[in-house]
């Protein structure tokens, strides 16, 4: 029972400060795999890979999967409705008061200040699972070789799946399908 407890408390508090969308909940998901060791950073990336291929919003995906493997069923749905919950709540009250307020100034300041920190959060995201995915820093405060740092074969087929889809007009499940070939492969 203390489990879904936890489970709430670290998805209402994710879903009340990750402003931006499901990739801004990805600093908050790095926090809750470091304090609860729920699941670790290599998983992290298997959970984005699972939530973004399957419908719906990346930050409901995750609470929901790791609400699941935590906890099971009531797992899932808990961390997902705490994660929904202030979202719902913040939506109501701003819709009834931001129709008399929109042109003020000082909710103007505060839409300004949200932005750049909503890209804030998206962008440490985004590191994160570059950080996961190419670059081996465990490594290298050993030998502080380049060779240890850089996950060679991540790189180059990121540069490689970069051109193809600036270049190339397919739709996105080709990418995605081609991804899983070479991960399989390769054995990324």
């Amino acid at each position: 029972m203390l489990i879904l407890f936890r489970l709430f408390y670290e998805f209402f508090k994710t879903g009340l400060f990750a402003i931006g969308g499901g990739l801004a909940t990805m600093p908050f998901l790095y926090n809750i795999s470091e304090s609860t060791g729920w699941f670790t950073k290599s998983e992290l990336t298997n959970m984005i890979a699972i939530s973004e291929s399957t419908p719906g919003p990346l930050g409901v995906n995750m609470s929901t999967y790791v609400g699941f493997s935590v906890a099971g069923v009531p797992g899932a749905l808990i961390a997902t409705i705490a994660l929904v919950m202030p979202a719902l709540f913040i939506i109501v009250i701003i819709s009834k008061f931001l129709n008399k307020f929109k042109e003020n100034p000082y909710v103007e300041a505060v839409f300004h200040t949200i932005r750049p920190a909503s890209t804030g959060l998206i962008v440490g995201a985004c590191w994160g699972v570059v950080e996961i995915t190419m670059f081996y820093l465990d490594k290298w405060g050993i030998d502080s070789k380049i060779t240890d740092l850089l996950n060679f074969k991540s790189i180059v087929f990121a540069v490689i799946l970069f051109f193809l889809i600036k270049y190339t007009n397919k739709h996105p499940v080709i990418y995605i399908a081609l991804s899983a070939v070479v991960g399989i492969l390769l054995s990324f």
